[in-house]
């Protein structure tokens, strides 16, 4: 299993989880999932934590800008199928309707530059090999676009049969391993 993570879940695992981490066990568990490559950092995400929440991600967790632990996605490139997707299933058909032409491809193509486009790109072609199963790591929720054209990450995911968890949930998958860790710092 791979975990692509979102830029609000890097913000949460400082904010709320890397405050308690005094043998720096999450700081080095997320690195070594990186390096590893069970845990992606997409190129966009890293630049994303590099300018939200004060840089508050870099500087808590200096690997987030490090090129060695970076996947970049210059060659994720949308296929005419996802376009359909897009123009039809992640798309706010409301909000669609309110908006012009010009207005709608201009939104489109800063959607397509995005991390969460990359994420969903990235997922899709994961997900398309037998072998590796893909979930998506967000701390967005499915409701309340803030009237956005297109969905949140998890509603997306949903379309795209790509699970989607939140940081709780990764933490509680790998608690084991994360428990056996601090056992062993604190030894």
């Amino acid at each position: 299993m791979r975990f692509i993570i979102d830029t609000s879940t890097w913000v949460s695992l400082v904010r709320y989880y890397k405050p308690f981490d005094n043998n720096s066990v999450i700081y080095d568990f997320f690195k070594q999932k990186i390096r590893d490559g069970e845990f992606i950092l997409l190129s966009e995400v890293s630049l994303e934590c590099s300018y939200v929440s004060k840089k508050i991600v870099p500087k808590e967790l200096d690997f987030i800008i490090d090129k060695k632990f970076i996947t970049k996605t210059a060659s994720l490139l949308p296929t005419r199928k996802f376009y359909n997707l897009l123009d039809n299933q992640f798309c706010n058909q409301f909000q669609k309707r309110l908006l012009s032409e010009t207005d709608i491809e201009s939104l489109t193509n800063d959607f397509l530059k995005s991390a969460d486009a990359k994420i969903i790109l990235k997922s899709i072609e994961i997900s398309k090999t037998l072998d590796n199963q893909i979930t998506v790591v967000t701390e967005e929720t499915s409701s309340n676009n803030d009237n956005k054209l297109f969905k949140k990450i998890p509603s997306i995911c949903k379309e795209i049969n790509v699970e989607c968890i939140g940081l709780p949930k990764l933490i509680e998958l790998f608690n084991k391993e994360i428990n056996i860790r601090i056992k062993n710092t604190s030894a």
